[in-house]
């Protein structure tokens, strides 16, 4: 490599990607630290960034190099944990797949916690009441009888019954964009759902049944009303509505198909 390749090669390292050219931006986000705080308030940061980089990244920069305190949860930061979902710019999204680019970059681009659910401090919120409905649905294998000598068989066309709710990440982005959960945190919400969802039509299963009754109640798939928020939320591309219109025809009919 010769010595003016080698200098391009650093300066590109430097600056960010070849050919990407780097902005400023300013990332406003609601801050709220019980300890000193009476209320939330809105804090504007500027940012140099890659256009093509994560909000993520930004948030990182922050944290790293103006504000220590600011408080936010984050894991793998490649969009599998769900760590990491919040409102940006009035949207529930998940940070480390939320483009500078696709966020109106010259503008303030808005950060805060997603609704619905207790704030913490600044954009962590207590998962709790989310995690409770979660485990109140069953999430787990149900089989009755003798324990099998061998795993239990299963067609592809039965695995794929259910196929789209096994891709869940449990981030919250579609429960927390419910308008019925942000009035009724009692609502089971539609993480919960589709997640009986998916052993509610896995044909290995042995507890459908007391799956439905448990959404069956006042707070349960009734209280959907079909706004589609949950699946336009959700990272993963999950048809959740469609999941819930399923689990309520399966209560009508009795029958799991």
């Amino acid at each position: 490599m010769s010595t003016a390749t080698v200098q391009e090669h650093v300066e590109t390292s430097a600056s960010g990607k070849a050919g990407i050219e780097m902005m400023t931006i300013t990332v406003r986000i609601r801050r709220y630290n019980p300890e000193v705080d009476a209320a939330p308030h809105w804090v504007d940061y500027q940012v140099t960034a890659d256009p093509t980089a994560r909000i993520l990244d930004s948030l990182h920069k922050i944290k790293w190099e103006q504000d220590g305190s600011l408080t936010f949860r984050r894991s793998c930061a490649h969009g599998v944990c769900g760590s990491d979902a919040m409102r940006i710019n009035g949207k529930n999204r998940l940070a480390c797949k939320a483009l500078v680019k696709d966020l109106n970059p010259t503008k303030p681009i808005t950060v805060e916690p997603i609704q619905g659910l207790p704030v913490l401090k600044d954009l962590v919120v207590d998962m709790e009441p989310f995690f409770q409905a979660y485990r109140d649905v069953k999430p787990f294998l149900i089989a009755h009888g003798n324990e099998p000598t061998r795993e239990r068989i299963q067609s592809q066309k039965d695995r794929d019954r259910f196929d789209d709710t096994t891709k869940c990440i449990l981030c919250a982005a579609c429960t927390t964009s419910c308008p019925v959960f942000w009035a009724d945190g009692q609502y089971f919400g539609p993480a919960a759902i589709v997640n009986a969802h998916r052993f509610i039509f896995d044909s290995r299963d042995d507890g459908a049944n007391e799956r439905l009754e448990i959404l069956n109640d006042r707070e349960g798939v009734w209280r959907c009303r079909t706004t589609f928020n949950c699946t336009e939320a959700c990272p993963r591309g999950i048809q959740i509505t469609q999941a819930i219109a399923e689990v309520k025809r399966a209560l009508i009919t009795r029958r799991v198909i």
